[in-house]
């Protein structure tokens, strides 16, 4: 399968490949149980290179030269032998993370439970639950959604419900972090991210941000303040009213999951107005159809409103 390249890549480069094994065989290669005990034991060893008699000893099998026939079906696509023994491919790596993960041979299901924060449309409380490898996050009264995003079962070992929640925050910026900046977070193909109106009612929204990938056609929806969430001058405008936006959950906030606070200035082009309120303050920030910074300002409530009073008894 030849690779996608951009308006400025070197095609030859790209596309021409020699070694390149069509996706069945490559999966026909793993699937076998003497080649996953192989790339385990390589994945554990402590040291890499592994020579070849240590790495036929932790998988425990005797026939050498059946052995060999195993790890030479590996070499090359995902093991690479050196003068020292042998090593991981790239691909070698992403073969074991995926098992460790448990996206080929675990199907967990857990919740609902209850978790952190209320309710951006009616202010009750907020539950969790795990199906599928997805984990969604919805409101326990209206049934709102707060947001449905893939993660690996491999999330879920060894943490508690609380644990698995702040991994669950960390990955859902992550991904949109990486999509926002034109990177898939599934393949690394290219991201394409439009505003749109939400006809679907996804995530019962207004307008909403699709993220596409291009090349695997991987998708990431969400609110459009979702995007500000690392944004430098919104942490800055946080921290400075004591709240560490790193950790917040963006469940918890109400412009990251509502359009409550969102206002369409314009729809051709884009430009839409995020407004987030803090103790007596508002941050504005104004955005464009690619999720630019177009202006940003800090006002305060009781000025505004003082404004507003003075303005009427004009």
């Amino acid at each position: 399968m030849s690779g996608t390249t951009g308006p400025n890549a070197d095609e030859s480069t790209i596309r021409d490949c020699e070694n390149c094994v069509a996706p069945a065989e490559a999966f026909s290669v793993i699937a076998n149980e003497t080649r996953l005990s192989i790339l385990e034991a390589l994945w554990q060893a402590p040291d890499r290179p592994v020579s070849f008699s240590e790495l036929r000893r932790e998988v425990g099998m005797r026939d050498s030269a059946q052995f060999n026939y195993h790890l030479k079906q590996l070499t090359d696509h995902f093991v690479v032998q050196t003068g020292d023994g042998y090593d991981f491919r790239q691909a070698g790596k992403k073969v074991v993370r995926a098992i460790l993960a448990g996206s080929f041979n675990e199907h967990p299901e857990m919740g609902p439970f209850e978790v952190t924060g209320t309710c951006a449309e009616c202010g009750s409380n907020l539950q969790a639950y795990y199906d599928d490898e997805m984990l969604a996050i919805e409101c326990t009264d209206c049934e709102r959604n707060h947001g449905q995003y893939p993660f690996p079962p491999g999330g879920l070992n060894d943490r508690t419900r609380e644990e698995i929640m702040d991994a669950f925050n960390q990955r859902v910026r992550h991904l949109h972090c990486l999509a926002a900046d034109g990177v898939c977070p599934e393949c690394n193909g290219r991201m394409d991210t439009t505003v749109t109106r939400d006809t679907e009612d996804y995530l019962g929204l207004e307008v909403r941000v699709d993220h596409e990938c291009q090349q695997c056609r991987h998708q990431l929806y969400s609110a459009v303040g979702l995007s500000l969430l690392d944004q430098s001058d919104v942490v800055t405008f946080h921290r400075e009213h004591g709240v560490d936006l790193c950790t917040t959950p963006y469940w918890d906030l109400a412009w990251c999951v509502s359009d409550q606070h969102t206002t369409v200035l314009s729809d051709d082009p884009w430009k839409l107005l995020v407004e987030i309120p803090l103790d007596d303050e508002v941050l504005s920030v104004t955005l464009d159809g690619d999720l630019t910074v177009l202006e940003m300002e800090r006002t305060c409530e009781s000025a505004s409103a003082e404004e507003g009073a003075q303005a009427i008894s004009d």
